[in-house]
């Protein structure tokens, strides 16, 4: 099916109709264990679900039918995911270069776990592959890039640090959670890793917590299994089920999700109480040449500052009615935070600390005048 464009794939890669029954959704196999028909005698290998259920393996070939890679992975959340990717590839010793704007929680993980593993880390503008160069050492095993980045939503080229990774010998990791696969596919710009937040736009109803790994390179895709089976935080059935329905409509829902942020976007450009407008779709980013040439469309994620400081980016998400309170993000529903209080507080005081004035949005697919009335109104 590799032939086929991504809205079929979405819909029909690992998903053939049940062959008892002929339904054209995936059963839940909501099980533990597996008649075996004799010792070692596995009906299509199936023997403890800790290890592989047939639910999981049809969302884990339609995760790497969409990444365009040779196998997909499916976890209990993306940091299980990360975690599994990190202790497959590092050892005490060695090193990992990450964004100097990093997801929070990414940076908990490799400054309060990964560190005390005996790994090394430092950060760098990953923008600026010059700057990534300069942050290698002689025990760099792997590259860590977000683009779009979370939540400054800056811009990686992912093909010209690709090109630094091969040089360095290190392998490269891209957080594709803020982009999906509908809008950019790293490993055909040279990635070895593709990590993914199901939770958010694959998922997109706000109703699962899930995390999957894609690779290109079978050797290496063995070993993630590997580990995956041996740490066992593995994705439930009913999880990847659920998951599974979600990327039904992913690319409709990521039409939807970018023509709302683009619009967001403009009316924040221009809004007397913003100072600075964060959206890669806007032809005054510094990554917008880089970001149209790599992604499909722009992302349905906008951050920005507003005058006053940080009490008054807290006042407009308190004042916000359509757009939720709340941490997480890509769900059909529009969703508000203040994320150096909430999904960046973990880095308060490091080099990844995020602006004090700083609010970001997770543009829904509601109607985008009603959006614009309500933020309007949370600025006013």
């Amino acid at each position: 099916m590799t032939d086929q464009s991504f809205e079929t794939l979405a819909i029909h890669a690992g998903q053939a109709a049940d062959p008892a029954t002929g339904a054209v959704v995936p059963p839940i196999h909501q099980v533990s264990t597996y008649k075996q028909d004799h010792v070692g005698g596995l009906r299509g290998g199936y023997e403890y679900s800790r290890s592989a259920n047939p639910t999981r393996t049809a969302l884990e070939e339609n995760l790497a039918a969409l990444e365009h890679g040779r196998r997909g992975l499916a976890f209990a959340s993306g940091m299980a995911a990360e975690d599994c990717l990190l202790r497959t590839l590092l050892r005490p010793g060695d090193h990992v270069v990450i964004p100097n704007d990093a997801y929070g929680g990414t940076f908990r993980l490799f400054s309060r776990v990964v560190e005390r593993w005996g790994v090394e880390w430092s950060v760098a503008d990953t923008s600026d592959p010059a700057a990534v160069r300069a942050a290698l050492r002689d025990r760099t095993k792997a590259i860590w890039v977000e683009t779009p980045s979370n939540p400054l939503l800056g811009i990686t080229d992912i093909e010209a640090v690709a090109d630094v990774a091969r040089t360095a010998g290190a392998r490269l990791v891209v957080d594709n959670t803020f982009a999906s696969p509908y809008l950019q596919q790293p490993l055909a710009l040279g990635a070895d890793v593709v990590v993914h937040s199901t939770t958010k736009y694959m998922g997109g109803h706000s109703d699962v917590v899930g995390g999957a790994l894609v690779t290109g390179d079978d050797e290496l895709g063995e070993e993630l299994a590997y580990h995956q089976n041996a740490m066992g935080a593995v994705a439930g059935p009913f999880d990847a089920w659920l998951v599974l329905r979600g990327i039904k409509t992913l690319a409709v829902r990521m039409d939807r999700h970018c023509a709302n942020a683009a619009r967001i976007a403009e009316l924040l450009t221009g809004h007397q109480s913003v100072t600075e407008v964060y959206y890669p779709g806007l032809p005054g980013h510094a990554g917008h040449e880089t970001a149209a040439k790599q992604m499909r469309a722009f992302g349905g994620m906008v951050s920005f500052r507003v005058t006053g400081g940080e009490e008054a980016a807290v006042r407009v998400c308190d004042r916000a009615r359509l757009f939720t309170l709340g941490e997480s993000l890509g769900g059909v529903e529009s969703l508000i935070e203040h994320p150096g209080r909430m999904t960046h507080a973990s880095a308060a005081g490091s080099a990844l600390q995020v602006p004090a004035d700083l609010v970001r949005l997770s543009v829904g697919i509601e109607s985008v005048d009603d959006l614009l009335t309500d933020l309007t109104e949370a600025l006013s």
